[in-house]
């Protein structure tokens, strides 16, 4: 039998913060947004009193998992070797990763949504030049379609089982000209390469 964890307190914050966010990402993956939060903690390995200090309900969590995504796509975007598809393919595994967390948060927080909208529609607005010089998207494309694009492959991915997901988001923007790839791995698909 494994010795007690020892309580740490304040000093466990962030791990247990950083815990729960792997946590939520894994379990919204596998069971989707509406998952028992429960089972959320477990995973990360704190009590449920933990889970509801640092997130006091469940859109709050989501919020959390969405603009932790949002974040690695702007550090991905500033990457050197960075393109548009490589970016498309990022957002992309986040959606394959979180399908329901979108719909979830765009209910109930609206504002919220909005800006971290507006994240991802600047860090696409930085690179179309770049994808549109190089053929990746048709010609004409704004960001305003890449936008509404996201928002099509994800509808698409919705209820659908997980084996199935990332074919599914390739053939959907494959079906608008779009080519993304590596959509299964997320470091490679940042990094365009």
């Amino acid at each position: 039998m494994p010795p007690p964890r020892r309580n740490l307190g304040p000093a466990a914050a962030a791990g247990n913060r950083a815990a729960l966010l792997a946590s939520a990402h894994a379990v919204f993956a596998e069971s989707g947004a509406q998952a028992p939060l429960s089972s959320i903690a477990r995973r990360a390995g704190v009590g449920q009193g933990s889970l509801y200090r640092h997130f006091p309900d469940r859109l709050t969590l989501v919020a959390a998992v969405v603009e932790e995504n949002v974040e690695r796509l702007e550090e991905a975007s500033i990457d050197q070797g960075a393109t548009l598809v490589g970016l498309l393919g990022l957002v992309t595994r986040h959606a394959i990763e979180s399908v329901g967390v979108v719909d979830l948060l765009a209910e109930d927080r609206p504002g919220r949504m909005l800006e971290l909208r507006d994240r991802v529609a600047a860090v696409l607005d930085a690179h179309l030049a770049d994808g549109l010089a190089a053929d990746d998207v048709p010609a004409g494309t704004t960001v305003a379609d890449l936008m509404l694009g996201i928002e099509m492959v994800s509808g698409a991915l919705t209820r659908r089982p997980v084996p199935e997901r990332a074919e599914l988001a390739t053939r959907a923007w494959a079906l608008v000209g779009v080519r993304v790839r590596d959509v299964q791995d997320e470091d490679r698909s940042a990094a365009g390469r």
